[in-house]
């Protein structure tokens, strides 16, 4: 067994699917083949992560950490203690990686100047090197500067949602040895585009797209063992063309490369649910369970103990079964029951029991 860890109570702790590879803190130190080629050799389920490694063969669960007061799906103040309580709070719930955000996806909203975004980012890379230095750590931004300070600060991933603006990310990227996720968009950062008519084969025209654009990163110098794609849910594309994109995602798989499956509270779920961003959750799960096992994939997430659970239950009835017989903990097997103030006991229903 590798890493086998125990909570308070005696019970396993709570594992992340994936593996981590390498040097770092708490990591599981395996063997794993080189990456040989398209579909040659264990080496395919592995994302190189400047000298650690991310094992792929199930997806690792990427924990969402905004920084900044306006994200689209909790807004509020942020605090250095607010970040470190939700950093503590997506590591404890089982995130193979944490990513950290300051620029909001909101489309009419102002860029966040870059050395402001810059110091939000290295600041929470900071306290989560510190409090968590076993976790991957991943930055949301397009922005060369906040790229470097986050590079600077510990960064093992950046994801770039605009497309690869500015090739000098893929540079710095590898010259760092770190991964970088290359997003479609057709479109320019925080730029809308809502057009039924713009993609005749979305599926198809994504993936054609993504090909150049990693083709455009490796020539800049990033390491292909690195890249990792994202079809660009919602990024330029209605809800339906979404909903079309992700029905034909083995397209997108079929690159070779590791996929971010950002379906998180977007807007298609929204459209599909008539929900607000807060209460599209069970519709992220799914999306998530439905589009299992098409590819490799990082879920970029809210949710992170919703998703965990899912992919348990998920896969011990769609895959092999869990080794062992299964069992739930007594103190698991119903919830507390509430105190009740002092006097006769209420009385028994017929047939009493637990019921």
């Amino acid at each position: 067994m590798c890493c086998k860890k125990h909570d308070g109570r005696g019970r396993p702790a709570r594992q992340s699917s994936s593996r981590l590879l390498g040097s770092g803190p708490g990591a599981c130190r395996r063997e794993s083949g080189r990456e040989s080629g398209p579909g040659r050799g264990r080496g395919r389920d592995v994302l190189k992560l400047r000298g650690r490694t991310l094992e792929l063969a199930v997806p690792a669960v990427a924990g969402i950490v905004n920084l900044n007061a306006d994200s689209f799906s909790d807004p509020g103040p942020r605090t250095d203690a607010t970040v470190e309580a939700r950093l503590a709070a997506v590591v404890a719930e089982g995130a193979d990686l944490v990513e950290l955000g300051a620029q909001s996806a909101i489309t009419d909203r102002p860029p966040v100047d870059a050395a402001v975004e810059a110091e939000l980012v290295a600041r929470a890379l900071a306290t989560a090197r510190r409090r968590h230095p076993e976790v991957l750590l991943a930055v949301d931004t397009y922005k060369l500067e906040v790229v470097e300070a986050a590079l600077a600060g510990g960064c093992h991933l950046v994801n770039d949602v605009s497309g690869l603006a500015d090739l000098g990310v893929a540079e710095a990227c590898g010259r760092a040895g770190a991964g970088l996720v290359v997003t479609h968009t057709p479109v320019g950062p925080l730029a809308a585009l809502q057009d039924e008519s713009a993609y005749g084969d979305v599926a198809g025209e994504v993936a054609a797209w993504l090909a150049r654009a990693l083709a455009r990163a490796e020539g800049a110098g990033a390491d292909r063992r690195s890249l990792v794609v994202d079809p660009g849910v919602d990024l330029a594309k209605t809800p339906s063309q979404t909903l079309a994109l992700l029905r034909d995602l083995h397209r997108i798989a079929a690159l070779g490369r590791p996929i971010l499956l950002a379906v998180s509270r977007k807007d298609f779920v929204g459209a599909l649910t008539r929900r607000s961003p807060a209460g599209r959750g069970p519709g992220t799960l799914g999306a998530v369970a439905a589009l299992r096992g098409v590819g490799r994939q990082i879920l970029r997430v809210h949710d992170v103990a919703a998703t965990r659970d899912l992919l348990a239950v998920y896969d011990a009835l769609r895959g092999p079964p869990p080794p062992g017989p299964l069992a739930v903990p007594h103190e698991l097997r119903h919830e507390p029951q509430p105190r009740v103030s002092s006097g006769p006991a209420p009385p028994v229903g017929p047939g009493g029991g637990d019921r």
